[in-house]
């Protein structure tokens, strides 16, 4: 969590796009009907994630809980690539659904090529790869010098739809990619989160019994690892409280102003803990279920803004991402679909 007393104080498409909209059009009206409208793919995964927080169901908190799935980060099973981000999320969501034993996951064609097939009846999963293009017409006039400082080019974001299917809904797939990795020892001390706290040289003070990172004095306290229940989730803390110490304005420079309570607030929380949640399937720990304090806060953004959970993932996977270039572990510089 962000200390309560801390607070700072962070700080169309042209004409080729509406061109291209007009022909779309053009074409439905000759057609003689509408075109039913598609449903927002944003509506479409932050529908699927609130349903399972209000079943009670954290798909970033151990999703192999609930199935029979080794832990780890959801990853392509042909290119060994972890997916990063919303998908993420999805893909966790789904070993949930599925009960499969796998984090791996592959498209019709490459489990094909693979020498296997997808089973018949099996349903994919759907995740998305997020870009931004400029224009032809931008890109031309940037070339001839003829767009000024006040007309740069114009980038548009895009979403692109994927099918993913699990290993383990796939037949005749080659052993290397079905085969699971051995178990990891029981411990309590955690040698590579250890390494991975010491090397940020974050200002990481033990002591008290409240976890928080203090914003303005820029530093991260966690209580001791003997006064946590289940010694495990001092890791899982302590990395929640690392995640809110990457956003810091001389690091990531999210904007943490927000007081408890606010919608700002619940954004960043959800941050962290996505990122604590990411940071964990990286390095192999598997805490116990999180705390549902702020679940009511989440609901309220998430239902405000259908957006909310791709930026929380996308922040998450960015801070996840900082934290572990400290030390040899970097699966999140990765691809966000097959």
């Amino acid at each position: 969590m962000l200390h309560e007393n801390s607070r700072i104080s962070d700080s169309g498409t042209g004409r080729n796009a509406k061109a291209k909209r007009a022909s779309r059009t053009a074409r439905k009206t000759r057609r003689g009907g509408r075109a039913e409208p598609k449903v927002s793919l944003y509506d479409e995964v932050t529908a699927q994630i609130i349903a399972q927080l209000e079943e009670g169901i954290f798909p970033w908190v151990k999703p192999w809980n609930s199935g029979n799935a080794v832990t780890g980060l959801p990853r392509n099973a042909i290119s060994g690539r972890h997916y990063s981000g919303i998908n993420i999320l999805i893909l966790w969501g789904a070993v949930i659904d599925g009960g499969y034993p796998s984090q791996d996951w592959l498209t019709f064609r490459q489990a094909l090529a693979a020498g296997g097939c997808v089973r018949k009846g099996e349903k994919g999963r759907t995740i998305f790869y997020a870009d931004r293009f400029t224009p032809d017409d931008d890109r031309k006039q940037e070339g001839e010098g003829g767009v000024g400082d006040s007309d740069a080019p114009r980038s548009i974001p895009f979403l692109k739809r994927f099918t993913v299917f699990n290993a383990a809904q796939c037949d005749g797939l080659p052993e290397r990619l079905t085969a699971e990795p051995a178990p990891l020892p029981e411990r309590e001390l955690h040698d590579q989160a250890e390494a991975l706290i010491d090397a940020t040289k974050a200002d990481f003070r033990t002591g008290g019994t409240k976890a928080f990172y203090n914003v303005g004095a820029d530093f991260v306290q966690v209580p001791p690892q003997p006064a946590f229940t289940n010694q495990i989730d001092y890791y899982r803390t302590a990395l929640h409280e690392l995640g809110h110490w990457t956003g810091h304005k001389t690091r990531l420079g999210r904007d943490q102003s927000g007081s408890f309570g606010t919608a700002l607030y619940a954004r960043e929380e959800l941050c962290a803990e996505l990122a604590s949640a990411f940071l964990c399937a990286a390095l192999g720990i598997v805490p116990t279920v999180r705390h549902a304090d702020y679940l009511g806060s989440w609901l309220a953004v998430l239902r405000q803004d259908n957006r909310a959970i791709f930026k929380a993932a996308s922040q998450a996977s960015k801070a996840a991402d900082y934290l572990l270039a400290f030390t040899d572990q970097v699966p999140f510089r990765s691809e966000c679909a097959a």
